[in-house]
């Protein structure tokens, strides 16, 4: 459980874990929010945006959300301000953990972190701790069906991209973050499926953690992604596969 593989993992909890909670809505309206506060309300001048609008509409949020969402952002309509911070800190066994927040309240978003820090073997670092081991990548996701893995591969090793796998009818494709949104539209010109799109991170390097460490960085991870304000959560651990299978949770 590394790089990408870790990241995919934690997305697919993640939204199976908001749509339990009804917070989906909640962290998209957020993003989209602050999407358009940080680069307009123009979804073609905006890729941030665009992306934030593309996964409302796959969750089935309505229009009229996304665009009072909007509205908010460029300041057509009042609403709560929305900051997006970095924190980091470590885990048990040593593990590097980098989180994107998005809230409206710092100071109450800090203390919850650093609580569930506390309480689960960790600590929250200062700015630029653990940052340094991890960089940023593009990662895009598009259904096998109607793509020739060799189109596919020629498009893309023109990139730089950096693997390629198929993973639940999809490729995932990973690149370096500034040639993410430029390999999309080259997907799109070589008549291929539209592509997911979303820049994250990775770890540079990875640490082995196992046994009840293992078991206390899964819990800490979940809690953390728990937290409204917490829009993702990397680290850089590598968890053997019976380490995450005896994990309940």
């Amino acid at each position: 459980m590394s790089g990408h593989s870790k990241w995919a993992t934690i997305k697919r909890k993640k939204a199976a874990t908001d749509a339990k909670r009804g917070a989906v809505f909640t962290r998209l309206i957020k993003e989209i929010t602050v999407a358009a506060r940080l680069g307009g309300g123009d979804v073609d001048a905006n890729p941030r945006l665009r992306l934030a609008i593309n996964q409302a509409r796959t969750a089935n949020m309505p229009q009229s959300n996304i665009q009072r969402a909007v509205k908010k952002g460029t300041g057509e309509l009042p609403g709560v301000k929305y900051e997006a911070s970095t924190y980091e800190g470590y885990g048990p066994g040593g593990a590097a953990i980098m989180m994107d927040v998005m809230t409206d309240n710092k100071k109450r978003t800090v203390a919850d972190i650093r609580h569930l820090m506390t309480k689960y073997g960790g600590n929250l670092g200062e700015s630029g701790s653990v940052a340094w081991q991890f960089e940023n990548r593009g990662v895009l996701t598009l259904p096998v069906a109607g793509a020739s893995e060799d189109d596919l591969f020629d498009v893309a090793v023109d990139f730089g991209a950096e693997e390629i796998e198929v993973e639940e009818g999809h490729y995932i494709i990973a690149v370096p973050a500034e040639k993410a949104y430029s390999l999309r539209q080259a997907l799109l010109d070589s008549n291929l499926p539209e592509a997911a799109v979303e820049i994250g991170l990775e770890a540079i390097n990875t640490v082995e953690v196992s046994g009840a460490d293992a078991q206390q960085l899964l819990k800490l991870l979940d809690q953390l992604e728990e937290l409204e304000d917490i829009e993702k959560v990397y680290a850089n651990c590598n968890i053997a596969e019976e380490e995450l299978a005896a994990y309940s949770g």
